[in-house]
Parts: structure tokens; sequence; C-alpha cells
């Protein structure tokens, strides 16, 4: 399996070329308005062929200006360095095989398909051509999770032993007849962000045993009550997900705990964390306290991110074994094949 670094090379501060191919994704307008906000980029153009979709998309402004073309027209437009991939979920592999194909870097959204082995693939095509794999998990560049990463990284919570996550919403019966297709229930659709999380703390873990029901009075088949317990040898990890929970959104949260501290991040969206140390860390002392994050915007940092990996400015972070290991996990989780 070639899971190489990207080449260093030299930076250049001319604004990067990106497109974006497909609207039908939930957080493809998210990404759109990130891109188009920042100085990095030029926006060159969007793909939709489903007429119902572009129609949506040109309806909410977040386009507006932006050419709609062919994929073709887009992966041939000169000098397009960039993608990102947001289609629905169905369609993200195959559109992610084109790009690296083409030579293009992309921003690829998640869950990263059904099929484990045809991602790895992918992989091994982007370390080969040394292109950037971006993955969406919208927690990586989260201020709250950053912190937490150098935390661990400094050793100050000790070793780590136990981590939960919980990630939650309501979801009315026309959003979960959207979904009620799509294997592999909320772990695969939400649950998917979290597990990045847990596998970025402790690895790949040794075994996943997961647990999955239909909780919910709507009379559908969507597995909306889902549970995965991951095995490490001297850590548990559970991942709890639901579309069943009332305000689920400010219940999101992670608990990490170690020989030599806690760290608690809770909601995610405007994050704020409870810290509690043995002893006295740096500018934290002994015990716990509270610290608050300010200015967070979601996909701001993906995007300024991705910006500093094409120009060669720095490694990725993420690398191609470690989404390898998260798509793994996420599809054990979910109760889905990974062969």
């Amino acid at each position: 399996m070639s899971f190489n670094k990207l080449k260093q090379g030299t930076s250049t501060v001319d604004k990067i070329k990106v497109g974006q191919i497909g609207v039908g994704h939930p957080h493809a307008g998210g990404k759109m308005q990130a891109f188009r906000k920042s100085a990095d980029y030029e926006v060159v153009g969007v793909v939709e062929p489903d007429p119902m979709l572009r129609k949506y998309a040109e309806s909410t402004g977040i386009y507006q200006g932006l050419p709609f073309l062919t994929e073709e027209q887009l992966l041939n437009v000169e000098g397009l360095q960039a993608v990102a991939v947001e289609t629905r979920v169905p369609d993200l592999l195959k559109t992610a095989e084109t790009c690296i194909a083409a030579g293009k870097h992309i921003h690829l959204d998640k869950p990263a398909g059904l099929s484990l082995p045809y991602f790895k693939r992918i992989l091994d095509q982007a370390a080969q051509k040394h292109l950037l794999l971006q993955m969406g998990y919208m927690y990586r560049y989260n201020p709250g999770v950053v912190l937490l990463r150098d935390l661990l990284k400094k050793g100050w919570l000790g070793e780590p032993f136990e981590v939960h996550t919980v990630i939650s919403k309501k979801m009315d019966a026309a959003s979960r007849a959207k979904l009620e297709p799509q294997p592999g229930g909320m772990m695969f659709e939400l649950g998917c962000h979290v597990i990045d999380l847990v596998v970025q703390i402790l690895g790949r873990p040794d075994a996943v045993a997961p647990f999955a029901q239909h909780a919910s009075a709507i009379d559908d088949q969507l597995q909306d009550n889902m549970l995965a317990v991951f095995q490490y040898p001297k850590a548990l990890a559970t991942v709890k997900t639901s579309c069943n929970e009332v305000d689920g959104f400010n219940r999101r949260h992670i608990v990490v705990c170690g020989s030599a501290g806690t760290y608690h991040l809770q909601p995610f969206a405007r994050p704020t964390a409870k810290l509690t140390l043995e002893k006295a860390k740096g500018k934290y002392r002994k015990g716990a306290q509270e610290i608050s994050f300010d200015g967070y915007t979601r996909y701001q940092d993906d995007v300024a991110d991705m910006a500093r990996i094409i120009r060669r400015e720095k490694d990725i972070d993420f690398s191609y074994q470690h989404d390898f290991d998260v798509q793994e996990t996420v599809l054990k989780s979910a109760g889905l094949p990974t062969s």
C-alpha cells in the first residue's frame, strides 16, 4: 500500500484555481462559500448535471455569477489545480477518481463511499501522483480539536484510556426519507465525523463492536439510534449517534480521559472546553478550567490549509493511511462490509 507524503516544492502566491463538482452533498454550499470568501482561491466553475439540483443551487445565491460547466469542461480549464467533490454520496468515489486521474488535488466530502477497496485505489493513485486528497470531516480544524491534538502531542493529558463521543440531531420524516436508502444509517452518515477524531487520538482500533436499532415512532427502516465501541490494548472508545435527539447539536461532544488529565469539548459548533489537569502544564493550572474559542467559522481553516499544502508550504497533517483507517472504521461501525 503506497501511502507516501506529498513532495515539497516552491511556494507560489498566485491564486489557486478551484472548481466544484456536485451541489448535492449537504456540505456543498458551505464549502463553496469558504472558497469564494478566501483570498487564496479563484473559483472557476461548478458542475451539476442534475437539473433540479442545479436549479436549487442557483436559487440560493451561493453560486451567483459562476459558470455551470460540464465535468469535462471544468477539468480542462487552463491552470485548474483543485476540485471540491461535493456530489451525492453514491457518486463521490467515481468523481474523485476522475479528478485524481486528471492530476487535480481534491477536497472529498464524506463519507468516502461504500467500497473500501475502491477508496484505497484512489488513495494509492493520489499518493503516486503526489496529490492532496483532503477529506471533508468538519471537525478537523475546529479550534477545540486543534487544541486537543496539541495537548495530546505534548503529553499533557498523559496516556489516553477513554474517549467518548456523541454526534446527534433531530430529523423529520421527510429528511429521513432522503437518507433511508443509504446503507449504514446514522453512523455512516453522521458518526463518521467523530470516528475521524477517535482515530486521530487512538489510531486504528483492534476491534469494533457495532450496535444499531430503529428507535423512532416514524414508520421507516432507518437505523436511527447507533453505537460503536472501539477496543485498543489499553483504551476503550465509544461513538454514539442518533437522529432522534431534540437539540442534538448542542450536546455533540468529545471527552478524552488520560492518565494525567481530562478534556471535554462541547458543543462543537460554538466550541467551549473544560480541561482538568493532575498537574499544572504550561499556561494551564492544576485542576479544572474552562477554555473558550472566538472567531471560529466552519470550513475557513480547511480551505486555508488546503492552499498551503497545494503551494507546497507544508505537508499534509492527515495521511493517506489515516484516511484509509478512518474509512475502514466507519464501515465497521456502521455494520458494513470492508472487502
